[in-house]
């Protein structure tokens, strides 16, 4: 628990204090988003396949946190930073440092508590490598969405 504490503050902190970028109404619909898909996925992945599971296996209020917390702070910044005007090589580097990020974080969070609360089932970080590139598309195509409703 102490380590997600300081991942919720750390990367709100950032995120927020950082933004240069997103509109309000922009963050509300990131932070949205990443909570329902999020939730969606770990309602399939966590509860139904029992791939991974936050704490222990059954469904509980201390993974809220988790899951409303960390990683809407985490597109934010992924969005506030993304080079859109940059050639493709750029881009995609950046993709690559993202991925990386996510992967030892992901790494750090299965330390025992207090200091990790992420626990694997049948799912491998490898599977994370592969799924993260395209959460990170997904999120970068939402948001282009929201910018094109918004100057509608």
């Amino acid at each position: 628990m102490v380590g997600l504490i300081i991942a919720i503050i750390i990367f709100n902190a950032v995120a927020f204090i950082t933004n240069k970028r997103l509109s309000k109404n922009q963050i509300v619909h990131i932070w949205a988003f990443t909570i329902a898909l999020q939730g969606l996925a770990d309602l399939y992945i966590d509860q139904k396949y029992h791939g991974y599971w936050y704490f222990s296996k059954d469904i509980e209020w201390e993974s809220l946190p988790t899951i409303t917390m960390v990683v809407p702070p985490v597109n934010m910044m992924f969005i506030n930073w993304y080079p859109f005007d940059s050639p493709l090589k750029k881009r995609m580097l950046y993709y690559l440092y993202w991925v990386a990020f996510m992967v030892i974080y992901e790494w750090i969070s299965l330390l025992p508590e207090p200091w990790g609360y992420f626990n694997y089932g049948w799912w491998k970080i490898w599977h994370s490598v592969m799924v993260d590139p395209i959460l990170l598309w997904i999120v970068i195509i939402y948001y282009k969405w929201v910018c094109h409703l918004e100057n509608r």
